[in-house]
């Protein structure tokens, strides 16, 4: 009997992946995709995985290994989507050798993403199938049954999960990895490189392909029908099949597993047994607006909203039209997100705002410099932005405008796409200063490595990048690598170089205070000699409270002992009393 197992469903795209015989994986980490990753590095002795620079890259990685005739997978979420549609719009057309299929995660509800871009769309566009799990079990069997289809019709196909389903728990039937013989090598022009006249005849191989592939949608395992009461009919995929199950189980459903392109004749023959048809998607009304193309009356969007997840509550209130005795939430008080106590990037923060500097962000934990107390970032927008935003605020406002700007970048977000935004900086003749918050470690998504910390995905030692080595090669004659708690040459070089009318890069070289396992250093506040003045707690750090009387309290269970706030308190008020170990 096959073991029987709970795993979430990112663990379950992992387990798929090795029992389809994946032999290449890349990836960039982003929540929340990036547990694949993590999770399908215990298969290492069968499974290859790295972790590219960006989503481009993990795409094309990919690509080459199923050209060569394997079966290969890329990783990311949702946004990372875009930095790889330049290859995924072309692979589109020249089809696979091996099994490929990319893993996007969507975030609905925008759990940890700048936006709630519904990837069906972009595969849409982009002419790539999509096969959508609604729990684990399925996650893992349906990840087999994408690269068979993805090489029995000659496409990449994309593999939709959400935070919820890559999240949630469910139990999975483990079975043997089975590796399917390499496919040969070939070489073949017109289908492999993608110039005008190959494109041309490619794009009419690809719409016969997906013609194909929608005509067998209607009779494929994945798309299935629940027929019971016929009053009520819904269309659904992934976790909001869930939830229709939850709410309304006496309904007819019909499932799809392949949510593009849809089973045409598989819809037209349920709508007609059933009296109100409804479709039930989170985010965009994809099903929906090509199901009412087609002239079937449905019922969707107009009582269902494009924004954030569905819930069962949800769909008895809009469909059933339940009065739902519900309790109103507790009045918790608002816990808005912070830096971690000890963080790097607060000191670097603390001095902008005592400079009343502007920053151009990014994206990472660094983002977090937006809020209260610091509130120096003026900018978030998607990877890499940072430094060009920067860029044209000086070249339509001229160099004196960015005197009181700078741009923050992290290190993993460097090697992302901030390269190329310096890159632009030099080449254009800009004078802005760039700071590269370097704290070792991709931060935000759990700390990952990435090409400039000397470790791969499967944690061995590699050639570390040098960020300053790189700056450098463009021709940045000020590069200046510098302690992030070292308040007085931080701000005596914020000074220096964003007065300067050429481009300067900072990078405050201090490691995630989370990477340090050993015991830290301890700081306490003497009440007797606090002047109440206020100075320590600019910075927001949360181990600082202010007790009764205005005095500072310094919290020991959460102090990691960076020594910012002794260094901002003039009165001796903070003590060294324990040293780190």
């Amino acid at each position: 009997m096959a073991e029987k197992v709970i795993m979430l469903g990112n663990e379950a795209i992992a387990r798929g992946a090795y029992e389809a015989g994946v032999k290449v994986s890349s990836a960039y980490p982003g929540t929340p995709s990036t547990e694949i990753s993590e999770y399908l590095v215990q298969y290492r002795d069968d499974v290859y995985e790295e972790w590219a620079p960006n989503e481009k890259v993990a795409t094309e990685v990919a690509v080459g290994a199923s050209l060569s005739g394997t079966r290969a997978m890329a990783c990311m979420k949702h946004v990372g989507l875009n930095v790889a549609a330049d290859p995924l719009y072309s692979v589109s057309y020249m089809g696979v050798n091996g099994g490929l299929v990319i893993v996007v995660a969507d975030d609905p509800g925008l759990y940890s993403s700048q936006n709630e871009q519904d990837t069906r769309m972009v595969a849409r566009a982009a002419q790539i199938p999509v096969i959508e799990p609604s729990d684990s079990a399925e996650a893992k069997d349906y990840f087999k049954i994408a690269f068979e289809l993805s090489e029995k019709f000659d496409r990449p196909f994309i593999f939709r999960t959400t935070t919820r389903l890559a999240h949630s728990q469910g139990l999975v039937e483990l079975q043997e990895r089975v590796v399917p013989e390499d496919k040969p090598y070939e070489k073949n022009i017109q289908k492999n490189v993608m110039m005008p006249g190959n494109a041309k005849i490619r794009h009419i191989e690809i719409e016969k392909r997906n013609l194909e592939l929608a005509e067998a949608a209607n009779t494929l395992p994945i798309n299935r029908v629940e027929m019971n009461d016929t009053k009520i009919g819904v269309i659904t995929s992934g976790i909001p099949y869930q939830y229709v199950k939850e709410a309304m189980p006496e309904a007819s459903v019909l499932k799809l597993g392949m949510v593009n392109p849809l089973p045409r004749k598989l819809i037209e023959e349920f709508a007609s047994k059933v009296e109100t048809l409804y479709i039930v998607e989170e985010l965009d009304p994809v099903i929906e607006e090509q199901v009412k193309s087609w002239g079937i009356k449905a019922i969707g969007k107009e009582i269902l909203t494009v924004q954030g997840e569905y819930s069962a509550n949800m769909l008895r209130k809009a469909i059933l039209k339940q009065e739902l005795d519900i309790k109103e939430p507790a009045a918790a008080p608002g816990r808005p997100p912070i830096l971690c106590p000890g963080c790097p990037h607060r000191s670097v923060f603390y001095t902008l705002n005592k400079l009343k500097m502007h920053a151009a962000g990014d994206i990472g934990c660094y983002t977090l410099g937006a809020v209260a107390p610091l509130s120096v970032i003026d900018t978030t927008m998607c990877m890499g932005s940072s430094i060009s935003t920067l860029h044209g605020m000086e070249k339509a406002k001229g160099k004196d405008y960015i005197k009181n700007w700078v741009a923050v970048i992290g290190d993993s977000t460097f090697m992302h796409t901030g390269v190329n935004s310096l890159m632009n900086m030099v080449y254009n003749k800009a004078t802005g200063t760039v700071i590269i918050l370097d704290n070792s470690t991709t931060g935000m998504t759990g700390h990952q490595d990435h090409a400039a910390t000397g470790k791969t995905l499967q944690g061995d030692p590699t050639y570390a990048i040098s960020i300053p080595g790189i700056c450098k090669a463009m021709g940045i004659k000020n590069v200046y690598e510098i302690n992030a708690f070292d308040l007085p040459l931080l701000e005596k070089t914020i000074k220096e170089e964003t007065a300067k009318d050429e481009v300067s890069v900072i990078i405050t070289k201090t490691p995630c205070v989370l990477l340090d396992k050993r015991k830290k250093p301890l700081y306490t506040a003497h009440e007797d000699k606090c002047k109440k003045c206020g100075m320590c707690m600019k910075p927001g750090c949360p181990a600082m409270t202010k007790n009764a009387d205005g005095t500072i309290h310094i919290d020991d269970t959460m102090c990691t002992g960076c020594g910012l706030c002794k260094d901002l308190c003039k009165f001796d008020a903070i003590e060294l009393v324990k040293e780190g170990e």
